[in-house]
């Protein structure tokens, strides 16, 4: 099912919450057009083994927080929308990395933000998947991670952040794709970052 033109993009973003289906679909999308992929999270790994907490707090927190399982999902949430914004000027590195050499990649993952690439507008689309039913979420966990059992408190989570990722994407103009029904997500999405 691979497509036999060059995308009218040169980046694509896929971000989204965890648990609403985007790794899997942002793979099913490279393929249809034939272009790699690279997941952010990847990334965020990297900067964090190159840097110190002394020099860049968001990226440690987990690791220095004396006890990160008391926070609240609100603050669990702002957290990651904290290390998205941190992550930000390396990943509009790798953006423009791969405008300069006209090498189509699609980028997945947690940690894109809304904002990223906009300033690259003709090169660059983002989109953003949306599971806007909580409950669905954790049944998505445990689809996948069944032997973790319910995650009410992650959904919780990723709930809250795919709402403020779902606002944001919408004011600053972004695609915003509901993840259901899964079974034409896919056809779904390529329509929409087609044009």
């Amino acid at each position: 099912m691979m497509m036999d033109k060059t995308p009218p993009w040169t980046v694509l973003l896929i971000g989204g919450a965890s648990g609403c289906g985007k790794t899997s679909v942002s793979y099913r999308v490279a393929q249809y057009f034939g272009v790699g992929i690279t997941e952010v999270d990847d990334f965020q790994v990297m900067l964090q083994k190159m840097t110190t907490p002394e020099q860049q707090p968001a990226l440690h927190f987990w690791n220095t927080h004396p006890n990160p399982m008391s926070l609240s999902p609100e603050e669990i949430f702002e957290q990651a929308v904290e290390i998205g914004r941190v992550m930000t000027p390396a990943l509009e590195a790798v953006i423009e990395n791969h405008i300069e050499e006209d090498q189509p990649i699609v980028l997945e993952g947690d940690f894109i933000l809304p904002g990223l690439g906009s300033q690259f507008k003709e090169h660059v689309r983002a989109v953003f998947i949306y599971e806007p039913d909580e409950a669905q979420i954790v049944a998505n966990y445990l689809s996948r991670e069944p032997e973790s059992g319910p995650q009410e408190f992650r959904a919780r989570v990723s709930w809250l952040k795919g709402e403020w990722l779902k606002q944001e994407a919408e004011k600053l103009g972004a695609i915003v794709v509901e993840s259901r029904p899964w079974d034409t997500l896919l056809n779904r999405l390529i329509a929409r970052v087609e044009k």
